[in-house]
């Protein structure tokens, strides 16, 4: 059989593994000619390309739909869309406001969310994870860090969701979740207005108050970095809830073991397994030889983080879910100066909304005909994880 990848492939976007094997065998840079794309799978040349931002661009963004690629890139996705020297200033600015004690204090406020969401949940005994817990769970939790007021927070909510949920028929963003991109800046704008004349202990005021010397972030950036918290910070956290609670329920052993005391690496290992950032986008500035291959400058690049994770070369039988495993190669958060700057907010979240689970679920089933999976050319996860749960007594 002919060798076949497209991101934009909904029978690979069901279980792209058994594509990307082969990919890592038979074709480790390949030429995705149907949409101008040159492929790589291998888990060292992965990590190779997110290392080299000299090479490898990033100014034209992360995800290669229309929607989102191209020079304005940087409305979406802020200073990840940029190369140095703006992506190391932006990123300076932000990391002084975005540090690893906000995000641990936010813990004990984020147990009492999460708790409310679960109680309701599981006294219900059944209903989907995702609409129900996992999306609008991040979202609150992103509420939190930024200081959207109480009041506000079920209009976010609700934009949240417009952009989060896409028909799925389509891989490109719909005209309402472009409307509400539109208002949510309306809105991020307004409250940075406020914040800029009371400053509270939350990452809007950081972000204000963020300096190097005489540069500060503008307004209009730190709006930038806000609409990026959308999707950086909630909707890979929703989709890798999911994907764990899917995972655990295809392997009822690991289940039993995640249940037992081993949320953290359960976390971990949905990460590396079934990451919900399949592929990364780059930009080539010059030419590349690779694998005997010619990639030519101005290529778009789509690095497989999904099929890295999955590479033998790196991780002993890959394609098995084992919670004793060392993740420490996992390239979930992605690598070099790009490095996600939320993964510990993602993993003390997502460890966080578990737990409370396990507090009060003994066991659960999934029904697999009502599931559905998201289509996009870059994140994996479910739109509907329709869940039927045992309390514990």
């Amino acid at each position: 059989m002919d060798l076949r990848y497209s991101p934009y492939d909904f029978n690979v976007h069901e279980d792209p593994y058994p594509v990307y094997a082969r990919l890592r065998d038979e074709a480790p840079v390949f030429r995705d000619e149907a949409d101008d794309i040159w492929v790589l799978s291998r888990h060292a040349d992965v990590l190779a390309a997110l290392r080299d931002s000299t090479a490898y661009s990033s100014v034209n963004g992360l995800r290669i739909e229309p929607a989102f690629w191209g020079p304005d890139a940087e409305r979406f996705f802020s200073f990840v869309a940029m190369d140095p020297p703006r992506h190391t200033r932006m990123r300076g600015l932000v990391s002084r406001a975005f540090t690893q004690r906000r995000v641990q204090e936010l813990e004990p406020r984020l147990r009492e969310i999460a708790r409310s969401y679960v109680e309701r949940l599981a006294s219900g005994g059944t209903f989907d994870l995702m609409t129900d817990f996992a999306g609008p769970f991040p979202t609150d939790v992103i509420s939190e860090l930024v200081g959207v007021p109480e009041a506000d927070r079920d209009e976010v909510r609700r934009l949240g969701a417009a952009i989060m949920y896409r028909d799925d028929e389509s891989s490109d963003l719909p005209p309402e979740a472009l409307q509400a991109i539109g208002a949510l800046v309306g809105y991020y704008t307004e409250l940075t207005k406020e914040r800029a004349g009371e400053r509270r202990d939350d990452l809007l005021s950081g972000l204000l108050n963020a300096a190097e010397g005489d540069d500060r972030l503008t307004p209009e950036e730190i709006v930038g970095v806000l609409i990026l918290l959308v999707g950086a910070g909630i909707e890979t956290s929703m989709l890798t809830l999911g994907n764990a609670w899917y995972a655990a329920w295809r392997h009822p052993d690991e289940r039993a073991r995640a249940f037992g005391g081993r949320v953290a690496d359960w976390v971990e290992e949905t990460l590396r397994y079934d990451p919900p950032s399949q592929a990364l986008a780059r930009t080539t500035t010059t030419e590349v030889r690779l694998h005997g291959t010619t990639v030519p400058e101005g290529a778009r690049v789509l690095l497989l983080v999904g099929s890295a994770n999955r590479d033998p070369e790196v991780f002993p039988d890959p394609d098995r879910f084992d919670l004793d495993r060392d993740t420490g190669a996992s390239l979930a958060f992605g690598n070099g100066r790009h490095h996600c700057l939320g993964a510990n907010l993602g993993r003390l979240e997502t460890r966080i909304a578990l737990e409370e689970m396990v507090e009060v679920v003994a066991d659960y089933d999934i029904d697999a005909g009502g599931l559905r999976r998201i289509h996009a050319s870059n994140n994996r996860g479910f739109a509907a994880l329709p869940t039927a749960v045992t309390a514990r007594r």
